[in-house]
C-alpha cells in the first residue's frame, strides 16, 4: 500500500459530544473503514457512536465520501485521495 491519504471527517453536531466538541478531524487513511479504525484507536467515545460492538456501521448513520454515499461506491472499501471530505449522517425519517 502507498501512503496514507490526509482527509478530513466532518462531524455532524448530535455526534460532536463524543469527540470535544469538534466539528472535524483530520484522518490519514486511505479508506473508509481505515477512517473508522482510526476512530476506534484515537476517538473511542465517537467509534462507539458510529459502530456497533461487532464493529459494523450503525444502520441509522450515512457515511458520504465528498457527496457520495459510500454504500453506492465500495462500502467501507471505498478508497480515499488527498483533500477527500468524509461525512457521517445521520439517517432523517419522518411523516
Amino acid at each position: 500500500m502507498g501512503p496514507e491519504s490526509n482527509i478530513r471527517l466532518h462531524v455532524p453536531a448530535p455526534l460532536r459530544p463524543y469527540c470535544a466538541g469538534a466539528s472535524q478531524l483530520p484522518i490519514s487513511a486511505q479508506t473508509v473503514r481505515g477512517v473508522l479504525e482510526e476512530l476506534e484507536r484515537n476517538q473511542a467515545a465517537l467509534y462507539c457512536n458510529v459502530c456497533d460492538e461487532t464493529g459494523a456501521l450503525r444502520k441509522h448513520l450515512n457515511v458520504f465520501v465528498n457527496a457520495d454515499n459510500m454504500r453506492d461506491l465500495n462500502g467501507i472499501d471505498t478508497t480515499l485521495a488527498p483533500g477527500d471530505v468524509v461525512t457521517i449522517l445521520p439517517a432523517v425519517s419522518g411523516g
